[in-house]
């Protein structure tokens, strides 16, 4: 492989995203064959190269993986769980390559999860600023005013800092109605908090898109590989271009079982 700049394959191997691992060149935590590197214009080979982040080895994968997932409720939305829940790991059999969830689903939560090796593509779904939309339908006890759904737009403080602007609607009107969320941003149980601060508790939640890539009629438990084309899709609404779709694994079908 040829020289590349470090910021990009620290974002490749999923370390951080290039300005967070800018950051941690310009710290003086990276090395490269045991020499500290601090210049943002270092370059380096990963295949020739012993490339080290607080002296944790850098590996860059073989090829690049996707799966989307059907997350059920109460299964957690890691690689391990010191007290022993069922994790999305359980539900990935025969997936040989190390991939990890891009974002989280709380543990109450269901619906659409994306899990990779590709780091850089990772952090730019993660990002706010990468603007990739997320998508969820929502049940709470209870109606909002046109009031409330107008500052669930604008944004609402919580723990001292407001939420980005997002999109809710009315899809199912009943006593314990059904909203349709777009958030840009995922804090931790933002969507709970956000109706909890208008006087609501959620119920249900499902994710149901992430960016161009929907849950479709994949049953909860349920994973496939993601096709060429909406790896592709996927990397364009990040921002990114089409290079690294032509390296994935991918696949059709649902594979995996309901729990």
């Amino acid at each position: 492989m040829a020289e590349e700049r470090l910021q990009k394959i620290l974002a490749h191997a999923g370390i951080a995203s290039r300005r967070k691992a800018e950051e941690l060149i310009v710290e003086g935590r990276v090395t490269v064959n045991g020499e500290t590197v601090s210049e943002l214009g270092a370059k380096a080979d990963p295949d020739r190269d012993r490339i080290c982040v607080d002296g944790m080895p850098v590996r860059l994968p073989k090829r690049h993986v996707y799966i989307a997932m059907n997350k059920p409720r109460d299964v957690v939305t890691t690689l391990s769980d010191p007290q022993g829940r069922t994790t999305v790991k359980h539900l990935l059999k025969g997936v040989r390559e190390r991939v990890f969830p891009v974002g989280r689903l709380d543990y109450h939560s269901e619906g659409l999860l994306l899990l990779t090796n590709d780091g850089e593509l990772a952090n730019r779904i993660l990002s706010p600023s990468g603007h990739v939309e997320k998508v969820y339908h929502v049940k709470v006890n209870g109606r909002l005013t046109p009031e409330q759904m107008e500052q669930f737009r604008k944004g609402i403080s919580l723990h001292g800092r407001r939420t980005a602007p997002a999109g809710i609607r009315l899809i199912k009107d009943a006593p314990n109605p059904w909203y349709e969320v777009r958030l840009t941003e995922g804090r931790q149980q933002q969507i709970r908090l956000m109706f909890r601060h208008l006087g609501r508790l959620v119920e249900k939640l499902r994710r149901v898109q992430i960016g161009p890539l929907s849950l479709g009629k994949m049953k909860p438990g349920e994973w496939r590989f993601l096709t060429e084309d909406e790896v592709r899709r996927l990397r364009r609404a990040a921002g990114m271009g089409d290079e690294a779709a032509g390296k994935a694994k991918a696949g059709g079908g649902a594979k995996g079982r309901k729990r």
